[in-house]
């Protein structure tokens, strides 16, 4: 199914993101954990791309067509740009419509500590072009989001803006960031409206459960935290069993609020989690 569809027909639309194993050896790991994150009922699971954008070590399309034949759950393969050549980029096309995978998230993906980038994309809009022009009729292209703008931006409205060409480029539906406070996602979404952008957001919201992703994904992501988060945080973070529990609670509180005020979608960060994914459903199932 063509993602853009789902959201013609239903809403909320509920969504899972994963992750390739870092080694391709170990990728039998994976489909345990999708095994596990079916019990959720998703719309679709996005596989993210392989680090850095390698290619030759590159699982997305495998994991995702076999979500998609084995799970009967639809897949959505995310392709990155600014490390691959239009080459490279052709090569994963051929092997996502030969896999019949329908979806993919089109993005312009990190720049490589070492700077060692290709030239032939520099944004995501230009990667979404390329996958027009190639195939049109065979991949829908989502696209991602930043509520808060994106750290390169000079200022949100600046982000929209160039948000408005990747809708340009074919871009049908927008996943943000993660983000811990819906008033941001609410001011976001009210000022893509006014300027244009009418294609479906889907809320991204990823569970802090641990000290490790305070630390990392919390750091890494520049989202603001608002007062009840900190306030989680200074509480729990010494107490990894009350933190798992308040973080989970905080996801589902940002979820139940924006499914009360008429979101899209919800699109949860599982980290390849599947306990979290699953306590995280069981109490938000009865709003989807």
């Amino acid at each position: 199914m063509k993602i853009p569809e789902l959201y013609e027909h239903k809403k909320p639309v509920f969504s899972l993101e994963i992750f390739p194993p870092k080694k391709k050896g170990n990728i039998d790991s994976i489909y345990g954990t999708v095994e596990q994150l079916a019990h959720c009922n998703p719309d679709f699971i996005s596989v993210t791309y392989g680090a850095g954008g390698n290619l030759a070590d590159n699982s997305t399309c495998e994991i995702a067509s076999r979500i998609k034949k084995q799970y009967g759950i639809e897949s959505v393969a995310h392709l990155t740009c600014v490390n691959s050549s239009k080459d490279d980029v052709q090569e994963m096309i051929d092997r996502l419509v030969a896999a019949n995978i329908e979806n993919v998230l089109a993005l312009r993906g990190d720049i490589s500590e070492d700077g060692d980038m290709k030239h032939d994309f520099h944004h995501a809009n230009e990667l979404a072009i390329e996958v027009q022009r190639k195939c049109r009729d065979s991949l829908e292209i989502l696209g991602a989001c930043y509520p808060e703008g994106h750290y390169e931006s000079k200022s949100l409205d600046e982000d929209i803006q160039n948000l408005k060409y990747k809708i340009g480029a074919g871009v049908k539906v927008l996943i943000t960031q993660l983000f811990f406070d819906n008033q941001c996602f609410y001011e976001f979404v009210g000022k893509a409206r006014m300027m244009g952008i009418k294609v479906p957001v889907s809320a991204g919201i990823m569970p802090i459960v641990n000290s490790r992703q305070i630390e990392r994904t919390v750091a890494l992501s520049g989202a603001s935290l608002p007062h009840d988060f900190t306030k989680m945080i200074g509480l729990y973070e010494n107490d990894p069993d009350k933190l798992f529990e308040a973080g989970i609670q905080y996801a589902v509180d940002q979820i139940r609020d924006l499914i009360i005020n008429g979101v899209d979608g919800i699109h949860l960060y599982t980290m390849n989690n599947p306990k979290v994914a699953l306590k995280v459903y069981e109490k938000i199932e009865d709003l989807l």
